[in-house]
């Protein structure tokens, strides 16, 4: 099909990875198959890299093919272009979440991102669910259940939540004790027994950062910082005798 310069422009301002991958096969090839999504790009959650143009504001339909093999599966070509960006379309999926909502989370948490506690523009930070849609689904407009993330870290996070066993159960009180839902009280990563604190050095203590590296004499900081926690952190006996 031939598109508009409008409509061409529109498409390609889409930069995220995923996203831009599915358009650019469907603009080459006007739809692509689950199948395809998987072989030549190696997502094997078809829907989520759809919901993912979807919300860029594009349009996607969904129909039945055959696979290479002859079984039925799924394909995706571009809905009703018009419509880009007009959230309240069926075919674009969930709702996309507010500026309303972002500038609360902004006011109540600072501009964020939740999981590395590193200060963003807020133009840069992206709202997600804490429990993924995928699993929770859509969610009221209490702020509680949502987060703001840094591309980065909403990447880690897709990544990890669609390798995660709770991705084909769906139970989402799995998910409030994961730390990418709520790192601020988790007890487990993705269902393994982990917890994980990161901690960012920025302006003057970068010069606590070169300290602890020199004092332990590794490049690796995170063993640093375990080495020193474990040194100095007091035993039980300690604290008896404290007591």
């Amino acid at each position: 099909m031939k598109y508009s310069r409008e409509i061409l422009d529109k498409l390609d301002s889409v930069t995220a990875k995923r996203p831009k991958t599915v358009i650019q096969h469907i603009l080459e090839h006007g739809y692509v198959t689950t199948e395809e999504l998987e072989t030549l790009y190696g997502y094997k959650h078809a829907p989520r890299a759809a919901r993912d143009v979807r919300e860029q504001g594009i349009p996607l339909k969904m129909y039945r093919v055959k696979s290479s093999d002859g079984r039925s599966i799924g394909a995706y070509r571009f809905g009703d272009l018009s419509r880009i960006g007009d959230s309240i379309s069926k075919e674009n999926g969930r709702t996309v979440l507010s500026k309303a909502l972002k500038s609360a989370l902004i006011e109540k948490y600072g501009s964020k991102c939740f999981i590395y506690s590193q200060p963003l523009d807020e133009r840069l930070l992206q709202i997600d669910h804490r429990i993924p849609y995928e699993i929770g689904g859509e969610q009221n407009d209490n702020i509680e259940h949502y987060m703001l993330l840094s591309p980065s870290a909403n990447r880690a996070k897709s990544w990890t939540c669609e390798h995660c066993p709770n991705w084909e159960k769906k139970d989402p009180s799995f998910c409030v004790g994961c730390f990418w839902a709520y790192p601020e009280t988790h007890t487990h990563i993705a269902g393994k027994q982990q917890r994980q604190i990161i901690v960012s050095f920025t302006g003057n203590e970068i010069e606590d950062y070169n300290g602890l590296i020199n004092l332990v004499g590794t490049e690796n900081a995170e063993l640093t910082i375990k080495q020193l926690i474990h040194q100095y952190l007091p035993t039980e006996a300690d604290c008896k005798t404290i007591q």
